[in-house]
Formats: structure tokens, sequence, C-alpha cells
């Protein structure tokens, strides 16, 4: 028999079952309605719901059959008007299991009940007796480890090794006990996290706040259905054909888990949704082909197959990975995937369920992650339709009252965002202070550098330059003692307008005022100013003026460029050089 396509709404008194069925024999059709039992049968399909509340055949029953579409179209009236049935979006929930529907273990006490009572309402008690971890011996029957969803897989790595080298960074798991686990991951992300990275991410931070602003589409789905009535399910949560497909393959089961093992698989259904919601943010709903290992890498769940024993653990094993491993590594969307993952769940089972049929498809289209499907994600997909939408409520009431802050994900990022404010601030005083940071004042000196006597030639191989080198040079020096004097202040400054913090052309200035003696002569009326020759000499000579006389005062010293990339320095010539050096 073949499972047909199907879907249900409903109004305030009927529901509509909508069923595909081409190519069936519709002259041989059958349906079969008894209280929370729905049957349908057209060969070769075979339809069997066990729906949440209670329906009748009292006659206003219809059916009808389109056949260009292939589509039966049934609608049956409920037996209380008016009653609400919640959960009709979720679909694997509706088909009955195969076999026996209680689900009984294969070993049982005798003389105790052997019906499986009904989850009850109320809260799940998250302070579970624990007890203290005990290594087992080595020799110990060569002891395994489970892991997978409720922790009910064991020895799958012994078969798939290679295939999952590539999915998880837990190396051998079926020997690897949950403390050494944990263990490993942490000198892991020690290992791996690179301080200037996240530093780039803090400072730099424009991408950031753009993805910040983001808003997925629980939230839009949030803010439009705010008038609803919290106990509505559904919320305006709809599902794709695709999605209902993939609810259709399912297989429905039970299962059977202790309160530890409850407890774990909440946990891990926190972790691998706080993936998910970073992922959705940082692409801004847009999958790529990153999001299968965004979402693996930042779930400790799912890459080391972790044993969460609390809501605190979850919030900072996740608080590392996204400060360790993705392109975006900034505590701000630490804190609003967290803000995002409480949205989601107060939205319902659907919201969450929706979520995880993304990651289903997601693993499912890339070659070693759907492993990682069989492991955890169909299972998680199957089991989510029966959780109690209380017990998830208090699971967002958990999330909101927890609190996360640098210091508790142990990388000393306060000591280092402390260093690099420092950093900032000692830059932006040296730039305050003045535009162009100053020169030593070893490097305006009087005496000659072995770096400038080892770059320039010495005066007696200038001696063999042709006169035309000579006259260039000279008019070069020249050139430069002009505006030299040309940018020195006419008058001299007095204490009331002294600038307290001289530029550095002032500062050149001075100096070469204290080291050389410049006379400028006026021209007489008539005359061209080529005829007042400014002429510099070696160390020996003074200044001449047109007059053929010297001035008095101590020995001249001269401007020489040097190697750096500073203005003129005041240098002592040899004193066997007449020719003045070469100026860049």
């Amino acid at each position: 028999m073949i499972t047909p396509a199907f879907d249900i709404s409903q109004d305030a008194d009927f529901l509509t079952i909508t069923i595909k069925v081409p190519y069936a024999r519709v002259s041989e059709f059958d349906i079969y309605i008894d209280e929370d039992d729905f049957k349908f049968y057209a060969k070769p399909y075979f339809l069997r719901l066990t729906l949440p509340g209670r329906i009748v055949e009292d006659g206003r029953q219809k059916a009808v059959y389109n056949a260009d579409d292939g589509v039966f179209t049934v609608r049956v009236p409920k037996e209380n008007p008016g009653q609400h049935f919640e959960g009709l979006n979720l679909l694997t929930s509706l088909l009955a299991p195969r076999g026996v529907r209680t689900a009984k273990p294969l070993v049982e006490e005798i003389g105790a009940t052997s019906e499986i009572p009904e989850d009850d309402d109320e809260d799940f008690d998250w302070q579970i007796e624990q007890t203290p971890y005990e290594e087992s011996p080595p020799d110990e029957l060569n002891p395994q480890f489970s892991y997978g969803f409720g922790n009910l897989r064991v020895g799958v790595f012994r078969r798939l090794q290679e295939e999952l080298n590539d999915v998880i960074d837990l190396r051998n798991p079926d020997v690897t006990p949950a403390a050494e686990r944990t263990r490993r991951r942490l000198e892991a992300e020690k290992a791996k996290f690179d301080p200037d990275h996240y530093l780039a991410d803090l400072f730099e931070d424009d991408a950031i706040k753009q993805l910040l602003k983001y808003k997925t589409w629980w939230e839009e789905i949030q803010h439009r259905t705010a008038n609803v009535s919290p106990e509505s399910e559904d919320k305006g949560v709809t599902f794709t054909e695709k999605e209902k497909e993939q609810l259709r393959k399912f297989t429905n089961k039970s299962y059977l888990l202790d309160k530890r093992a409850e407890q774990l698989a909440y946990l891990g259904l926190i972790d691998v949704l706080l993936a998910y919601c970073y992922e959705t943010r940082v692409t801004e709903g847009e999958r790529n082909v990153e999001s299968v290992w965004n979402i693996r890498k930042l779930s400790g769940f799912l890459c080391w197959f972790e044993n969460y024993k609390s809501v605190q653990e979850v919030l900072v094993s996740f608080g590392r990975r996204v400060l360790c491993y993705p392109l975006y590594r900034n505590f701000r969307l630490v804190t609003k995937a967290v803000q995002d993952l409480i949205s989601l769940i107060r939205l319902g089972k659907a919201a969450v369920l929706k979520c995880l049929l993304d990651i289903h498809s997601i693993f499912q289209e890339n070659d070693p992650a759907y492993i990682l499907n069989d492991l955890y994600t169909t299972d998680y997909c199957i089991w989510i339709q029966k959780v109690k939408s209380k017990k998830l409520a208090g699971l967002a009431d958990l999330l909101q009252t927890a609190s996360l802050s640098k210091a508790d994900l142990g990388l000393e990022l306060e000591e280092l965002e402390e260093a690099a404010s420092l950093v900032q601030e000692e830059e932006k005083l040296l730039k305050t202070a003045g535009g162009v940071p100053r020169q030593p004042a070893a490097l305006i000196t009087s005496e000659t550098s072995s770096s400038s006597s080892s770059e320039y030639t010495s005066s007696d191989e200038d001696e063999s330059s042709s006169s035309s080198e000579e006259s260039e040079t000279q008019d070069l020096h020249e050139t430069a003692l002009i505006q030299a004097v040309e940018i020195t202040p006419s008058q001299p400054a007095t204490a009331a307008n002294a600038d307290p913090s001289p530029t550095l052309a002032t500062v050149l200035v001075q100096d070469m005022t204290a080291h050389v003696a410049v006379n400028a002569p006026e021209v007489p009326h008539g005359h061209d100013a080529a005829d007042s020759s400014l002429v510099v000499k070696g160390a020996d000579s003074a200044i001449e003026q047109p007059g053929g006389t010297k001035p008095e005062g101590p020995v001249s010293h001269f401007l020489e460029v040097t190697p750096c990339k500073n203005p003129l320095l005041i240098i002592q010539h040899s004193e066997d050089s007449d020719a003045p050096l070469p100026i860049d």
C-alpha cells in the first residue's frame, strides 16, 4: 500500500482532509470514521490518521473527487462544534505507528503494568539527581560509549570512521568518555582562538551592525501574530509542500527516554538551534555552501557529541565556538542568537519543527553530513512533534533567565579589549598632539653622519665634475636657503604670541638661522636680481656680498639632504671642499 500525500485544515465545525491519489481506482474507495480514528482506502493508497480530537459520522460528512487533479476532499464534522484541534500541521504525529501503539519494553517486571504512562503536563525537573562520574577500568569488557539522539547509538563509528572524519572533530567516539570529549573540545577551542580576528570584528564592526538589524522569518511571524491567542499552537507557521513531503517520509515511532536522556535531548536541541539561529542571521536567511559547516561546527553537540548538564554549559560552549570558528566573531552575535532562539521557541512546536526540517534538508544535501540526520536530526523532527508545549515554554523561560558574560567564556576577552583600547587612546593622543610626528633632535646635527658620507661623494671627487653641474647645484642651494628665509617670521615672536607647539618647519628654520648667516642685499634700481649673487662656499669661507666684503661671524655650516624622508638637515662640510654637496 502507498501512503498518499495529504493535508488537513479546520474551521469551527468541520475538518477538511485533502488527499492526493493520482491514478487511483476511484470506483472502489472507502472512508472509515470512528471517534479520533480516520481511515481512507482507494487502491493502491491507504491512509490512517489518529486525530487530536473526535469526529462523527452523522450524515453531514461529504467527499468530493477532482478527476483532473486526482484529489479527494473529505469534510468531516467535529463531535464538539467549536473545538480547536491542535497539531494538525504536524503530519508525522498524525500517522498511526505500525504495530502496537504502546511500544512496550522488551523486558518488563512481572506484575508491573504493561502500559507506558502518557507524558504529563507537569514542568520538567531540571534539577535531577546526578551521580559522580567513575571512570571504568580499561580492561572491563572493552566498554563502548554512546552518542546520538538520547544517547541511543553505539558502535556506528567503528564502521564509518573514515566517512565521519570530515563531519565531526571527535576521533574514536566509541571509546572516548564524556569527560574526555569535553577536555579535548576545550583544548581545540583554545588553540583555535585568534585575538587579532576577534579585535578586528570588535572595532571594525560595520558588517556586524548590519547583521544585527536583520529580522528572521519567525520574528516577522511573531510581529504579525502578536494578537493570536497563546493557546494556539500554529501561530501563523505554515509548511511548504517540500516540508510536508519530508514529514510524510518520516516513520512515526515512540522514544523511551529516562530523565537524564530527556534532559540531554532538550539541551542538545538548544545547542543545535543556537547554531541554526546564528547561521540564519549571518547569511540573512540565504542558505549557501558554508551553511552545513556553520551549523555542525558551532554545535558542540553535533561536532563533539557533548553531554551537556545545564543550559549554562550550552551557552558557554556556543559562545566560545562563535568566537573561534566562523567568519564573524563578535560577542553581540552570540547574545543576539540567544534572543532569536527564545523568540523561536515561544512561537511553538511548529516553528521549531520548521527549523529542524531546514537543518535536515541542509545536511541531506551534503555528502558526509547526511549521517548527522541519522544520528540526530531525523529523531528530533519526530520527537519534537510529541513534546508538550508547556515544556517548550518552560525551556524558553529558562533561557530568558540565563545570563552569559564575556568572562564566562574563559578566553580573557575583557583583558584583551582593555589592552586594545589603551593602544587606541594612545594613537588618538599622538594624532591630536600634531599631525606629523616630530623627528628626533638627534637627526639635526652639525656632524657628518656615516650614512651621508657613504652615500654622497667626497669633495675631492666633486672637483672633477663639470662647471655646469656646479652651477646647477649652487642654484639649488640658493633656492633652498631663500625659501627658508621666506618662511621665517619677519618679526621676532614675543611671549604673548609665541606658539607653544612650534611646527617642524619652524624648528628647522630656527636651527638654520642659528648656524648660518644669510644677508640678502638690496638690489639697486635698474639692476637685475641676477647681479646680486648669493655664493655658498666651504666651511672656511663666509657668504660673500657683491662688494667682496665678508660679514663677520662664526664659521658657517651648510645644508645637506639625508637618506631619510626629512626636511633639510644642518651638517658640516669637509674642510677641503669648496663645492657644495648635491641636493636631491
